[in-house]
């Protein structure tokens, strides 16, 4: 019965999904309404009190009460959408407890999904509201009554019926649905094999393959996490089975997974949060993205190539690869090229991102369709493939929905309290307006801030109080916002509460501690690239074409130096002498004055140009010869 109910009501929240995309969303209130009552639904269908215990007749009675009260809130709003947008109306009993069994709702589905750090932040959030004022000193407000708490966070569109919520309910709802029927209609299978034919044959092979089909889940599942779990399951135990450590094997995969989250177009859904709150393009935001993801692909997967060259890591065998033929077909290319060339048309023409996204479903299904149909596929199994689309659609919004849901709240609360400007303004009092000394107190606080929290979530929080730190002194804001979304992504591979690292460690059977180094080390130049950001705002394409040529000659060069130092480069045969002459050259490149950072480049240039020499002049001698 339950997982009839928890897939009808999937298709129903796809469907909707699905109709908004196309015709636009209802009017704000009503939209954002009935998408919480449903993402409530199904959530609680999802993640059933007491599963499997012996309690379980008390969680079905929890879980209907639950249903109860926060869908009839939901629907209440929807119902008197007008009147609470042009009265204001005053809290009433009833409002009140309306809106305090959704906020149990959300925040209970949110714990069963992801755990209790993140609705224990809510819940200080609102206890903060309700209690800051007997507070002393500078974190003490003015005092907030339940009566208005209330009025803020239900009776209007500034708590959870806010903007992230919007954004939730149309943009990412659009591409959540987008994503999931690309990998059902056999994008996931071909994203793989393209992997596996990218990086298969080179040396540390599995590693890339890991990494590359790790990023193309990453970018449209929104979750380093889930995407772990996800093509985890094939990339580690494929890693394992060629003799890779299985430490280093979960390493591999934290790492991969999380720079998905980095990376344009859809940067884990954070690039639309970003675009609302900056009041900028979606484009922008993802062509600003665009090269320091390259660079972080480029460090580590020059790492991982040091890495396997060092330790001899065996290539993947070509009896395990498909061919170039096998991948390339029509019938499997041609959807997916059809979907993105929908998505992109339609954002080029100008289009809401939601209705490009919905053009890029039409040709997905239109071009699926038609191969299908070629190919024989009975009717019902193509109608099986677009249910199963839309109900993992609707499935993977419930943590999306009731994550920036919760989120809103805080950030209504944070809003609402003014802490934080309390919170920035102590950060740029402390380090005296020094540039690189709030941003080193503001990337250790995004780093625990973010710890144990899914990545949206994360850059919301740190973005309502961390990034005013930085363009109170001045920094552009884009550049703030970016600074702070890295720390608050890499958080998830940060010990002690490294998430995705965790789950890694249990499908790699290998202690978390271990997975955690290695996933540092490999992802190690995404704590220095907000930095660089910071000192070159041509990385992000702010400035001339001059700009962001320097900037993006100087950031290569020292990505190269410490991937190479990390990696265990072997330039002279001795490891300590290479690796401080790469580290010398690195830290050069990105020095302001001219005539340094032209001799760090030239000499990382040179170091790797003269090793690639020896190591072809000694592959073409015979056996023997250079002993």
């Amino acid at each position: 019965m339950r997982e009839k109910s928890l897939m009808l009501v999937a298709l129903v929240l796809g469907g909707f999904i699905l109709y908004t995309s196309a015709v636009g969303p209802f009017e704000s209130l009503v939209h954002r309404s009935v998408f919480l009552a449903l993402v409530i639904g199904l959530g609680l269908l999802t993640y059933p009190l007491g599963a499997g215990t012996r309690w379980r007749p008390l969680g079905i009675v929890v879980d209907a009460i639950l249903a109860t009260g926060a869908i009839g809130a939901s629907l209440y709003v929807t119902l008197h959408a007008d009147e609470i947008l042009t009265t204001l109306p005053w809290a009433t009993s009833r409002d009140m407890l309306l809106a305090g069994v959704l906020v149990v709702a959300i925040l209970e589905v949110a714990r069963r999904a992801i755990g209790w750090i993140f609705p224990v932040l809510v819940l200080v959030g609102i206890a903060y509201a309700l209690f800051g004022n007997r507070l002393s000193g500078p974190l003490s407000h003015r005092g907030f009554d339940s009566a208005f708490v209330t009025e803020t966070l239900y009776l209007g569109d500034l708590g959870i019926w806010g903007m992230l919520l919007g954004v939730a309910a149309t943009t990412i709802a659009a591409f959540v649905l987008f994503g999931s029927l690309l990998l059902h209609t056999g994008g996931g299978q071909t994203f793989i094999d393209l992997s596996m034919r990218i990086g298969g044959r080179s040396q540390g092979g599995a590693a890339k393959i890991a990494t590359v089909a790790s990023s193309l889940f990453a970018m449209v599942s929104g979750s380093a996490v889930a995407n772990v779990a996800t093509t985890g399951n094939f990339t580690i135990p494929m890693m394992k089975r060629l003799k890779y450590p299985p430490a280093f094997a979960g390493g591999v995969e934290s790492v991969a997974s999380t720079g998905g989250q980095i990376a344009p177009p859809i940067l884990g859904a954070a690039a639309f949060i970003m675009a609302e709150i900056l009041g900028i393009s979606y484009v922008t935001i993802a062509l600003a993205a665009l090269l320091p993801a390259l660079l972080f692909y480029v460090a580590v997967f020059f790492t991982l190539h040091l890495v396997a060259v060092r330790r001899g890591l065996p290539l993947v065998p070509e009896t395990e690869l498909p061919t170039w033929s096998e991948v390339l077909t029509p019938k499997r290319i041609v959807p997916i090229l059809a979907a993105l060339g929908g998505l992109f048309g339609g954002v080029l023409q100008g289009y809401s991102i939601q209705f490009s996204a919905f053009l890029g479903v039409a040709l997905l299904l239109a071009s699926y369709v038609v191969f299908a149909a070629l190919g024989r596929t009975s009717p019902r199994r193509m109608a099986h493939m677009l249910v199963s689309g839309l109900e993992d659609a609707g499935k993977g919004m419930v943590i999306i929905g009731v994550l920036l849901a919760g989120a809103q709240i805080l950030v209504a609360m944070l809003n609402l309290t003014g802490i934080g400007v309390t919170l920035s303004t102590l950060v740029v009092s402390v380090a005296g307006e020094q540039l690189f000394l709030v941003a080193l107190i503001v990337a250790v606080i995004c780093l625990i801030m973010g710890m144990g929290i899914p990545t949206t979530a994360a850059y919301v929080l740190v973005a309502a109080v961390l990034a005013p730190a930085l363009t109170r002194i001045g920094v552009e804001p884009l550049v703030a916002h970016l600074f702070v979304f890295y720390f608050a992504t890499i958080s998830v591979i940060t010990p002690p509460v490294c998430i995705a690292v965790f789950v890694a460690a249990g499908i790699a059977q290998a202690g978390w501690l271990q997975v955690a180094g290695h996933a540092i080390r490999l992802g190690a130049t995404t704590y220095i690239i907000p930095f660089l950001i910071l000192a070159y705002p041509g990385l992000i394409g702010l400035g001339d074409t001059w700009d962001i040529g320097l900037a993006a000659i100087k950031a290569l060069a020292f990505v190269l130096a410490f991937a190479g130092v990390l990696g265990g480069a072997r330039l002279t045969g001795r490891r300590s002498l290479d690796a401080l002459a790469l580290a010398l050259a690195g830290i050069l490149s990105v020095l302001p004055m001219a005539l340094p950072s032209l001799a760090g480049v030239m000499t990382v240039a040179g170091l790797y140009g003269w090793a690639w020499q020896t190591a072809r002049r000694d592959a073409r001698l015979p056996q023997g010869a250079g002993s």
